[in-house]
């Protein structure tokens, strides 16, 4: 996440506890006592047990765990739809937990929306009137509200269906028309809990790739409550793991894959298809021994080889700029002929990708060519190599049969 964007949503702190001996709750929980324990002393449950963590504007950021780990919970807080029982929620600097009744509304009504599971839209209302609601009761004039909620339709694509009632609608587009209810109150915030949980798989991934699609276009800050891993994955920016009220693991999914912060988030994740989600910057070595074009003949080269024991070397200018890989055999042929430069033997067309090339992407590269693959910037600038081992070795977390196919891939090159 790009941290010079500024903090849109700041959570402190925030515990929620259900009950009526809270301030008792608290003081166990200060104590170091458990959900359970302080659940068998004072009939009070631990919703959220001191969160901490900053939204930047325009991150899409997805709170997942399974039922009951107080993710709805936490959502709920960040519009007080559920009153913190401590800690505060900032909404651009302004501390909402301190805010009066008329104050609140006034942030669910300009700055934050919600999208709910369940569509909740009114049956006899047309699709328009169900879309312009939220500025209905707003107070807005009938023709801004109108006009303001067919844009917001034109977004989600039900362009042609303003007259339509919900009941005319397939589950997939009724939730188009909660989301274009959202979108017409042009907010700051977009709270999404669970929105897509309820309907059909195919459906449910249509709405995902539409929603990523309307992030690059409208790049909204989005809080989505999600129970599947996968959509998580395929959504956030980054992703908290929740349990049992507490946040296990902030992070991206590449973060919280390779580097689990608990048992618990390494039992969650265990299942994932890595290959779609590791990328070449996580894989990559970083500043490999390099043969400097020009500078080092094949004399050099071979002498580096043989200091670091690599039989294959990427070249590079003085600015670092990647040309490609030259290989041991041929640089001794070259040092023979006393050739003064590698040029004739750099092998130039191999694969480059960027940092962000994920294995699934680069495993087919790796039957093309001898070489590592080289990983690059957008100036073409050498940031690291990915070894074909490294990737044999990634690819040990798959099935056996795509294990023997890259060992065959490897071991006939």
């Amino acid at each position: 996440m790009d941290k010079t964007r500024k903090v849109k949503v700041k959570v402190e702190d925030l515990t929620i506890v259900f009950g009526k001996q809270k301030k008792q709750a608290l003081k166990l929980l200060d104590e170091g006592f458990s959900k359970k324990e302080i659940l068998e002393k004072t009939a009070c449950t631990i919703g959220i047990n001191k969160a901490n963590f900053e939204i930047h504007e325009g991150e899409f950021f997805v709170i997942m765990g399974l039922s009951g780990s107080g993710k709805s919970t936490l959502l709920r807080c960040l519009n007080r739809l559920n009153e913190p029982t401590s800690g505060k929620v900032f909404v651009n600097d302004e501390d909402i937990t301190g805010k009066n009744n008329k104050e609140l509304l006034e942030v669910r009504r300009t700055e934050m929306s919600m999208v709910f599971q369940k569509f909740g839209l009114l049956p006899h209302h047309t699709v328009l009137s169900n879309a312009a609601f939220g500025l209905e009761i707003r107070g807005e004039d009938k023709e801004s509200r109108e006009a303001k909620a067919q844009k917001a339709l034109d977004i989600v694509g039900l362009n042609g269906f303003e007259q339509q009632l919900p009941a005319q609608l397939s589950g997939g587009m009724q939730q188009r028309v909660g989301l274009a209810r959202a979108l017409a109150n042009d907010p700051e915030v977009l709270l999404m809990d669970e929105a897509f949980s309820a309907l059909d798989p195919l459906i449910k991934a249509e709405m995902q790739d539409q929603l990523l699609e309307l992030q690059d276009t409208l790049q909204k800050t989005i809080v989505f409550i999600t129970h599947d891993l996968d959509e998580a994955i395929k959504l956030g920016d980054r992703i908290v793991i929740m349990k049992d009220g507490v946040i296990e693991q902030i992070g991206t999914a590449e973060d919280i894959l390779t580097n689990p912060a608990s048992d618990y988030v390494k039992a969650f994740v265990e299942k994932v298809d890595r290959k779609a989600i590791i990328t070449a910057g996580s894989l990559m070595f970083e500043k490999p021994t390099v043969v400097r074009f020009k500078k080092d003949g094949p004399e050099g080269a071979l002498r580096k080889m043989r200091a670091s024991g690599i039989d294959i070397l990427p070249v590079v200018d003085l600015h670092d700029h990647f040309f490609g890989f030259v290989h041991i055999n041929e640089v001794i042929q070259s040092a023979k002929r006393k050739e003064p430069t590698v040029e004739a033997i750099i092998h130039a067309n191999v694969p480059t990708v960027s940092k962000e090339v994920t294995v699934e992407e680069m495993l087919p590269l790796i039957s093309e060519v001898r070489s590592p693959i080289a990983v690059v910037n957008e100036h073409n600038r050498l940031l690291g190599i990915v070894t074909q081992t490294s990737l044999i070795i990634e690819a040990t977390k798959y099935n056996e049969e795509e294990i023997i196919e890259l060992k065959e891939q490897a071991n006939n090159q």
